[in-house]
């Protein structure tokens, strides 16, 4: 029976996650801030709910231990995240440094720790969650494209000192996801960026814009393709949302795309 170790399961895309990967048979280590919220969990058998704040580094090396624990882990789902939009001339020095460590270095934490268990196995698959800002750029996400670029770029460079291993390491970059996520994301505005965000934030919450996005549970359904297709690939796309934004920006190029994108959102 394989295991999967995952961050972030309390809602939305780790949760839907832990139920996918455990309907099809895997040992599940679910992870999460407070494991109270991991009640839904409780009689699911080969299910085990860890305490984890990726930004604790002793919690990660404490989780990681008692994972390796229970038994070899196979896949690591770094799903964890922290939604901030916001001009960044507002941005507190707390919600940057709560940017950079949840959505880059948390992952990247957690990867290095378990390295030595996948080398040692020579065996073994890391997965990322990104997101189509990851691909492509929307007006006051700046510091979001950030760390979700760096996390795509730090995938594809680690796949080269992992693969001698046999262990490899992938992203899964879904669009908008129909979950908590979206409705708890932090938004901070201000002047002279009020008018021109708050244009923004109509247009991205538009009926028309949240039809087009997922359910966790689709883009769980990739996450599952990611875990056991066994290719020798590094990115994936999730969503008919980020797919088509994805190829039109890879069919025009990145300036006419900008220019559209800057017509659509801030006109």
């Amino acid at each position: 029976m394989k295991t999967i170790f995952i961050t972030g399961t309390s809602s939305g895309l780790g949760k839907a996650a832990v139920s996918l990967f455990h309907s099809n048979g895997w040992k599940v280590i679910a992870t999460m801030r407070n494991v109270e919220k991991g009640k839904d969990f409780e009689g699911m058998e080969h299910v085990t709910v860890l305490p984890l704040d990726i930004n604790e580094t002793d919690q990660i090396k404490t989780a990681v231990t008692k994972a390796l624990a229970l038994g070899n882990v196979g896949v690591v789902l770094n799903n964890a995240a922290y939604g901030f939009i916001g001009p960044l001339e507002n941005v507190t020095e707390q919600q940057l440094l709560t940017q950079v460590n949840t959505n880059l270095l948390g992952a990247i934490r957690v990867t290095q720790a378990f390295i030595p268990h996948f080398r040692e196995n020579k065996s073994g698959l890391f997965i990322n969650i990104t997101s189509m800002a990851a691909l492509l750029t929307f007006p006051f996400a700046s510091l979001y494209h950030a760390v979700k670029f760096g996390l795509e770029g730090w995938s594809e460079g680690m796949s080269y000192e992992l693969a001698p291993f046999g262990v490899g390491i992938k992203t899964v970059a879904p669009g908008y996801i129909k979950s908590e996520f979206g409705t708890n994301m932090v938004v901070t505005t201000g002047e002279p960026y009020k008018e021109a965000m708050e244009h923004y934030l109509g247009v991205v919450t538009s009926p028309e814009m949240m039809e087009g996005g997922s359910t966790p549970e689709d883009i769980a359904k990739v996450v599952y393709q990611a875990a056991t297709d066994g290719k020798d690939q590094v990115h994936y796309v999730a969503g008919n949302d980020a797919n088509n934004l994805y190829n039109r920006r890879l069919l025009v190029g990145p300036e006419i795309y900008r220019q559209e994108t800057t017509q659509h959102f801030l006109k």
